[in-house]
């Protein structure tokens, strides 16, 4: 569910939302093709009337599957964002979008979402990357070396 403020409640108290945002109502690009949005955002947040706007205050939690950088392996990545913080301009030159008395938060909650994306999903920070898959077991023979021209040439007595 788009997580919505109505202005007309806020005139009298604060608003609480608490729930859930599904990875189709959010339409998050990732632009990114080891990074896939495929939970739900939970989110639970406060918004306040304040002079000419909206502040909202709150928790989103996400959690991402992603492929390793490094070794290509899936996991899971936490994105907890504790202390967000929105502040809706109800006024001025880019105010909110306001319809029927409501104010979409969807968009806000994207972008900050997706500028907490990591750049570079790893596993694991000590992550080695592929391995090879053909074992030395035996050592390689070393190629051979042409002769050094200067140790000829130190030979000389002059």
């Amino acid at each position: 569910m788009h997580p919505v403020i109505n202005l007309r409640h806020l005139e009298e108290n604060n608003v609480r939302l608490e729930d859930e945002m599904s990875p189709e109502e959010m339409d998050v690009d990732t632009m990114d093709e080891l990074i896939r949005v495929a939970e739900p955002l939970y989110y639970k947040l406060e918004a306040e009337r304040m002079e000419g706007g909206v502040l909202v205050q709150g928790s989103l939690k996400l959690t991402l599957d992603c492929r390793c950088a490094r070794c290509l392996k899936d996991f899971q990545y936490p994105l907890k964002l504790s202390n967000w913080v929105c502040h809706l301009a109800l006024t001025g030159e880019e105010p909110a979008k306001i319809v029927n008395d409501c104010v979409d938060l969807t968009p806000y909650v994207r972008d900050d979402i997706v500028l907490a994306f990591p750049q570079r999903p790893l596993c694991d920070p000590e992550c080695k990357g592929l391995v090879s898959i053909v074992k030395q077991s035996s050592k390689t023979p070393e190629p051979e070396t042409a002769p050094n021209p200067w140790t000829e040439l130190n030979k000389l007595k002059l």
